[in-house]
Order: structure tokens, then sequence, then C-alpha cells
């Protein structure tokens, strides 16, 4: 009777917002505590993919990430600290700590499609309602300890040497500028794992039940069918998170001593740098990628974008699922949309197509997307 009713109280008590604040740890970070297949299959199957914005998604500023005590201006120039600590990947990144001791990811480079491209899809993905990490794109970091190129180091550790051995002398006076970069603040809770195992594939995402407390089968359809919209095509389960929320209301509390006490799992994405192309930011590739595989059968699929679309299956859309983001996606207006690629500085961006830095080229792009999703039959 006592376990019951501490169950209860931690049901009554979890925040079910999606809109998160303050940061989290990075890739490599501290380990989440193992668990068991049944008990990630348990967590999963009571799951939430979405939940209802905080500001209403007409009135939403898709131009500036929705700032928090922990956020950054976009004109903001930080100063931190490079940490030597790997980072997984093959986009240009590192680790910094920041005065105040916290730890983010930093990513950098005008070349590197991702610090546009995720700046875009995280800003849609949390106006829209789905929990996704936040990312700040600053004027400039200001890195001590840094070299030009410190992904390039970090890659000595993936290699298997030590940290020693890969840096055994770093200049703590030398300040690396780094232009236009990105600063991530990921999305708060535990990670609910799989032993070594991270994530969710999408082949697990059926396991989410209604019935036992997760996202309704139109919000999992909706998630899919968002999935399909942004070309998100590097969907390893690594790029996924299934997290704790209600752990971070007390750290030292029951909740934190065993993920079976988890009222308040959370399946997200967390890795979507891959998307709007299928080559990333690539507007004409992803202007001319259908979202029915078959329109008649509302069937969507990865299998002609690059790794055959990774874990993620071909999958009928339900109705449901179809009207439910489509009813999201239409109450974005042409400035919204506007102010989401301007705000992701993708006229920056020097590998693409001289329409690819145009601005309203992209949302010409989007909205006939959005068109194929919500002006169509209802699905069988």
């Amino acid at each position: 009777m006592q376990a019951t009713a501490l169950l209860v109280v931690l049901a009554i008590a979890a925040d079910f917002a999606y809109a998160q604040t303050g940061g989290g740890t990075h890739e490599n970070g501290p380990k989440a505590d193992p668990v068991f297949l049944t008990e990630h299959d348990t967590a999963l199957s009571r799951a939430k993919v979405w939940f209802t914005p905080r500001t209403p998604i007409g009135s939403a500023n898709l131009g500036l990430t929705a700032m928090a005590p922990d956020g950054f201006a976009p004109d903001a120039v930080v100063s931190c600290e490079f940490k030597v600590d790997g980072v997984a990947g093959n986009t240009p990144k590192f680790i910094c700590v920041l005065p105040d001791g916290d730890d983010v990811k930093v990513k950098y480079g005008r070349n590197n499609a991702e610090v546009y491209t995720e700046v875009a899809a995280t800003r849609l993905l949390n106006a829209l309602g789905f929990p996704a990490d936040r990312m700040y794109p600053v004027s400039q970091v200001r890195c001590r300890g840094c070299s030009p190129d410190p992904f390039k180091d970090l890659q000595c550790l993936n290699d298997g040497r030590s940290k020693k051995q890969c840096f055994p002398v770093i200049d703590a006076t030398h300040v690396e500028v780094f232009d236009d970069a990105v600063i991530e603040r990921t999305f708060k809770g535990r990670r609910i794992e799989k032993g070594t195992d991270r994530g969710w594939s999408w082949k697990e995402l059926s396991k989410i039940d209604a019935a036992a407390g997760g996202s309704s089968r139109a919000e999992v359809d909706g998630l899919r069918l968002l999935a399909i919209f942004l070309g998100y095509w590097d969907n390893k389960a690594d790029n996924q998170r299934l997290l704790c929320q209600e752990d971070l209301d007390d750290k030292k509390g029951a909740a934190k001593q065993s993920p079976r006490a988890c009222m308040d799992p959370v399946a997200m994405l967390h890795d979507v740098g891959a998307t709007f192309g299928p080559y990333k930011l690539d507007l004409e590739q992803w202007a001319s990628t259908p979202i029915w595989s078959d329109v008649a059968s509302c069937l969507v699929s990865m299998r002609s974008l690059p790794y055959g679309g990774s874990t993620f299956e071909d999958a009928h859309i339900s109705e449901e699922g179809r009207a439910f983001l489509g009813r999201l996606l239409a109450q974005l207006t042409g400035e919204q949309i506007r102010a989401l690629f301007a705000g992701a500085r993708i006229s920056k961006y020097p590998d693409a197509s001289p329409s690819g830095r145009t601005v309203d080229a992209w949302v010409k792009a989007f909205q006939e997307k959005v068109d194929a999703i919500v002006n169509r039959p209802a699905c069988p």
C-alpha cells in the first residue's frame, strides 16, 4: 500500500509540460543507471511524445529560441573553457565549461550544415509541442584552451587513446574565437537506457500504448509524419532519447533510486541535425522529396533517403495522425515560417545553392509540404 501511495503521489506531482528550462548533460556525460530490457520497454509503453504547447502555436516566435534563465541571445558573445571530453558524430562540436560551471555542447563551422538545420528543426518541434533540445545561435563563442579545430583533435579519444596522450598540454591562455556558433541546452531528464544502449529505434515506436498511459496513436503517427516532413533520416537509436522527467523534482528522492518508479517517461528526438535535405540543408532535394510514398494509402517511407531511412520502418499513417499534425502545422503563419528560417541563419550557409540561401524559397517549400498533409483526402 505504501509503494502504491508513493506512485500515486509521484503521478500527481509530475509536470507533463514539454517546455524545459535549464541544461542537461552532453552525449558523453554522466551515464544513466542501466535498466533491464523489461523496464525500458515498460517506460517506452507509457512514454509521451507530445504535450500541449505552453505558448499557442500561432503566437510562437520561431525566429528566437524560447528564452530561459540559461539561454543565450543571438548577439551574445559567450566565454567558456575547453573541456577534454569525447563527442560522437561526424560534425564539428566540442564541450565547453561556462563561467558558472555548466557544461554545454558547442557546434561550430559556417560550412557545418547542422548549425542551421538543428536550430530550425528543434524550434519547429518545440513550437508544435514535440519535446526537443534548445539550440541557441550566438554571435561568438570565445573558448579558452581550444585549438582552431577542437573536433579534429578530439578524434584522438575516439581512436582509443587517453586524454593525457591526446592532450598532453593545453594552453589555457589561448582564446580561440568561433563566429556564428550554436550552443545546445539539452532537454532535462534522466536517461532510461538498456545497459549501454541509448534511446529507442523507430522500430520500437509501436510499443507506446495509450491504454498504459502513453501517447495516443494520433500523437505517435503525428511524430512519424513530422519526421517524414523534416526528412529526419539519421534516426539510429542513439539519436533519440527515453527520459524520466520527474527525477528532476527530487534528485535524492525515491524516484531517483529506481527506474521502475518513473511515472513521467518522455520519448523524444535528440539529434535532429540530419534534416531539411536529405543531405542536410539542401533546398532542392528537400522540396522534391514527397511526403507520401503512396498517397492513396497514406504510406510513408524513408527507403530512398541515406541509410535507407536507418531505423524508420514504412508505416501507414492513420487519419487521426494525419489530421492531428495537420491541425498543428496549419496554425503556423507565413511570417512565422519566414522567421524560422531567418532565425536559423540559413542564408549564411556557404554550400547552399543561390535559392537555398533565400528565405522565401524555404518558406514556399515548407508551405507546399504542409499543403500535402492538410489539403488531401482522409487517410483510409
